[in-house]
């Protein structure tokens, strides 16, 4: 790949290895690039080590998703799902177990799949794509059994609430729906750029980050990143933070966060942002922590830029590796 390539360049995605000792990130190419963890947290790691180990293409366009299961490295690229072994990839062998695509309205439409979730009580994969659905594939049998119809524009963010047998999907129409898994119905619909402690028109009313912790909630894009609870379906936190988040985590008793800006910022659960640690990208798509491998217990952050940063520690960026 050349230098203008490299330039410009951004990171959508990331996911740990089953083990814990690689990552795969996803890129606008289409590509996705291998990292051994292992190596290059090594003490006598050398920025050879910081490459990547293997390095294809998966997709035709952007790979926006990338989810790992017991075995396999999920990728969705151009309207598509893609399933890798992951220990054929560790061994550079480099060829897709299945590729599957959501029935959509019409063959001409190829709607970008921005978002992915396992639900590990039907072992189904929730699909969050631009044709403004929610499509449910069967990972056992390999079929898809449900759309979930309800947005009325591109769905950003899916994630499960698994004790609830709930799926939450955020969406550019501004509603964060939540789905019964067992009958596919909506039961809630949160407008959140409708609460005015949230709202931020300037900003649009967009839903481009969704995560959630039992009870409880966290959400953003146009509006700002705010904490729910779900039980009373009320923002009980509002974060003062500049610019659109597109990921967050609950991290112990924190919430880590990423989007416009050259930072994450680790917040408070009652809403105080308690710092934002610098980072090498000028922006922000993803947040991985990988707690498969306590030998490998590292944050991993890319956005625009062909570096991801790697933090040992969450106060200071330990260094970067680059496709």
């Amino acid at each position: 790949m050349g230098p203008v390539e490299l330039l410009h360049m951004s990171v959508f995605s990331q996911s740990f290895s089953p083990c814990g000792r690689f990552l795969a990130a996803g890129n606008n190419y289409g590509e996705i690039a291998l990292f051994s963890l292992a190596a290059a947290l090594s003490p006598d790691a050398t920025t050879a080590n910081q490459k990547p180990v293997l390095t294809f293409t998966a997709h035709e366009g952007p790979v926006f998703s990338l989810l790992s299961t017991d075995s396999v490295l999920l990728s969705a690229g151009n309207g598509e799902v893609s399933a890798w072994n992951w220990t054929e990839l560790i061994k550079k062998n480099v060829k897709p177990l299945w590729t599957k695509r959501p029935n959509y309205k019409s063959s001409l439409e190829i709607p970008e799949i921005n978002s992915m979730a396992i639900n590990p009580r039907d072992d189904s994969l929730a699909i969050g794509a631009g044709d403004n659905n929610v499509h449910i594939l069967d990972l056992e049998h390999g079929a898809f059994k449900v759309t979930l119809r309800g947005h009325t524009d591109y769905v950003h963010c899916v994630c499960v609430r698994e004790r609830e047998a709930e799926l939450l999907s955020g969406s550019e129409d501004g509603a964060v729906r939540m789905w019964d898994c067992r009958t596919g119905q909506s039961v809630h619909c949160i407008e959140v750029h409708k609460y005015e402690s949230c709202a931020r028109p300037q900003h649009g009313k967009w839903i481009s980050c969704l995560t959630t912790d039992s009870d409880w909630m966290l959400c953003g894009g146009g509006p700002s990143l705010s904490l729910w609870h779900l039980r009373s379906l009320s923002p009980t936190s509002v974060f003062p933070l500049s610019g659109c988040q597109r990921r967050a985590a609950f991290h112990q008793d924190m919430i880590l966060a990423v989007g416009d800006g050259a930072f994450v910022s680790h917040c408070l659960l009652g809403g105080e942002v308690k710092g934002q640690i610098p980072c090498t990208p000028p922006s922000l798509n993803t947040l991985q922590l990988n707690t498969k491998s306590s030998e490998h217990r590292v944050l991993t952050v890319g956005g625009g830029s062909s570096k991801i940063d790697v933090f040992t520690n969450l106060s200071y960026r330990a260094f970067s590796l680059s496709f």
